[in-house]
């Protein structure tokens, strides 16, 4: 179907519905617009699907829900007594997640399959651990987590508490793609509620149980106490969900002094304070918090997405200025410090593991050496750590200590399947009261950290490319290094290539297996431990590379990586 046969469709179906058609008709003569909306499907995948809220078969709409919904309930009731334990629905503070989500409800009702709808928003973590909790088969989430605000998405966990891994993924897929639209028809809610089908879970079903759980993850909590009235904290949850859970379980733990940035405290899909998308990796982000920091004398801000799975956090340092952390020094600083307190109290377990992506900081993997613990690396997106943790607890041969990505997601438990900003939230805040004790800030502990292992300079960049054509470019830029991979990147030499599409890594010894799923993902190993991993966003139209390097001090580092970075962008134009 071309596209204009694609819109007309839409036209005629819908008409019906008077926003979509009002949408529609708008772009009527702007055939730029119609291509980008029908040239193709949103697609599903293991992140689920993702875009730009509009009608159209390449937005985000309630449609599209439906169908995957649908898709869904239908690969669930391939197993029909499985399907019955049903699918916890979670959703954020975006534009249409409360209405996406009660759609998602009533399809899966319509299909017979049970519906577990949170009251109102709800953190991602929390839909993870209520999943478990609640013996589902399956869970949703509406969110787009970072992307601006025009965005909104939809993300689908497995039994287990994570993302689909890559193989349900494609099976659900494959029942979207059979569906019409105009099929995929919600129940109505009454009746649905009438035939036991439909459950609201209030706030004390889920959400006390997962406040007790997350208490457990304090490692000094006698500590946490004796500090609870001296430290000061700005956080601000950027007018998403993490606003009622974050101050509850500080609040709980005895830290007294945290002080919310009001202004960004209430759910707000348009992030009207916000000059950014509502991504806690932007400085920009930070503006409203290092304002009330400097009002209340606070030394650390810490910063939650609107579904808050991701943490940033900002720390005062020595020239009195706010210096915002990467996600791996974060990563780094935590890791740190449950490694180094657990081998004091004499609880660091024998068979102790942690879990990173291959493009987070190889910082990591020094910090885990030195304190004798195993460092596994996965794919990237979080539902590989998720499965990480579930091969430690089905084989007994890890305990799982703790788990990140670059990209601000952090996780010390076990219940919980997915990278949650309540954890990071509490352990940010028992490192602080930590180093509050000592007398020293978290910059000064992450300056030491360097000081001891050298200095390690990450830097991520994103080429997008968007459109129908971006689409096909990328895929050229990804074959064409496939093929012909450099021999050197800033006069560096290439040591190793690991192509996770071939699942292979090449170096002057050899061939050797990854060892992980397939993935479009290259990896150029070169001297001196740095490292150029390139791969397309599996959410948005962009390529990113992620340039690594380390150094016995801070400058040389910073500079070898300014060089490692132009020299990778251009190896993508």
């Amino acid at each position: 179907m071309d596209v204009r046969t694609a819109y007309e469709t839409w036209l005629r179906d819908f008409a019906a519905d008077v926003d979509t058609i009002a949408d529609l008709k708008a772009i009527a003569d702007n055939p730029a617009e119609i291509e980008d909306r029908f040239y193709t499907e949103l697609s599903f995948g293991t992140a689920g699907m993702r875009g730009v809220l509009g009608a159209g078969m390449n937005r985000m709409n309630r449609y599209n829900v439906r169908r995957a919904t649908k898709g869904l309930a239908q690969y669930l009731l391939t197993d029909p007594e499985n399907a019955k334990r049903g699918v916890a629905i979670g959703y954020d503070s975006r534009n249409c997640s409360a209405e996406f989500a009660r759609d998602t409800a009533l399809v899966l009702c319509a299909e017979g399959v049970p519906a577990y709808l949170f009251d109102a928003l709800r953190p991602v973590p929390l839909l993870s651990y209520a999943v478990r909790h609640l013996n589902c088969a399956a869970g949703v989430v509406v969110t787009a987590s970072h992307n601006p605000p025009q965005y909104n998405g939809y993300k689908v966990y497995g039994e287990d508490g994570a993302q689909l891994g890559p193989e349900a993924a494609d099976a659900v897929t494959s029942y979207i793609r059979a569906l019409n639209y105009l099929d995929c028809v919600p129940m109505d809610e009454e009746e649905a509620k009438k035939a036991g089908l439909l459950h609201i879970i209030g706030d004390k079903e889920v959400d006390d149980d997962y406040m007790e759980q997350e208490k457990t993850l304090t490692i000094q909590p006698d500590m946490l106490k004796r500090m609870g009235d001296k430290l000061s904290i700005v956080y601000t949850p950027l007018h998403g969900s993490g606003n009622v859970p974050v101050r509850r379980i500080l609040r709980e733990l005895g830290i007294n002094k945290v002080a919310v940035v009001t202004e960004q405290e209430k759910p707000d899909g348009n992030f009207s304070t916000l000059t950014c998308a509502p991504n806690p990796e932007n400085p920009e982000a930070f503006t409203l918090a290092i304002k009330l920091a400097d009002q209340v004398h606070a030394n650390t801000i810490f910063a939650t997405d609107p579904d808050c799975d991701r943490l940033g956090v900002a720390v005062r340092g020595k020239d009195g200025a706010f210096h915002l952390l990467t996600g791996n020094q974060i990563g780094c600083v935590l890791l740190h410090y449950i490694l180094s307190t657990k081998k004091k109290q004499g609880t660091l377990p024998a068979n102790g593991a942690a879990v990173k992506s291959i493009v987070s900081t190889s910082l990591a993997n020094r910090i885990c050496e030195d304190y004798g613990v195993k460092m596994f690396e996965t794919l990237t997106g979080f539902k590989f750590i998720g499965e990480k943790i579930q091969q430690f607890q089905d084989t007994g041969s890890n305990t799982f200590l703790f788990g990140f990505e670059e990209s601000y997601g952090f996780l010390s438990s076990t219940f919980v399947r997915d990278k949650d900003g309540v954890n990071a939230s509490l352990l940010v805040t028992e490192v602080s009261a930590a180093c509050e004790e000592e007398g020293i800030t978290l910059y000064d502990r992450m300056q030491e950290i360097f000081k001891k292992y050298g200095y390690y300079v990450e830097k991520v960049v994103s080429v997008t490319l968007p459109g129908k054509e971006g689409l096909g470019r990328m895929k050229e830029i990804m074959k064409g290094l496939r093929e012909n991979p450099p021999k050197e990147i800033a006069g560096m030499k290439v040591t190793a290539v690991r192509d996770y599409l071939k699942g292979t890594r090449c170096s002057a010894e050899g061939e050797e297996p990854t060892g992980l799923p397939s993935s479009d993902v290259l990896y150029f190993e070169l001297e001196k431990g740095c490292w150029v991993c390139i791969r397309p966003s599996g959410t948005e139209p962009k390529i990113k590379l992620y340039v690594n390097t380390n150094a016995a001090d801070q400058a040389s580092a910073e500079a070898l990586n300014e060089q490692l970075r132009k020299a990778s962008e251009e190896l993508v134009k």
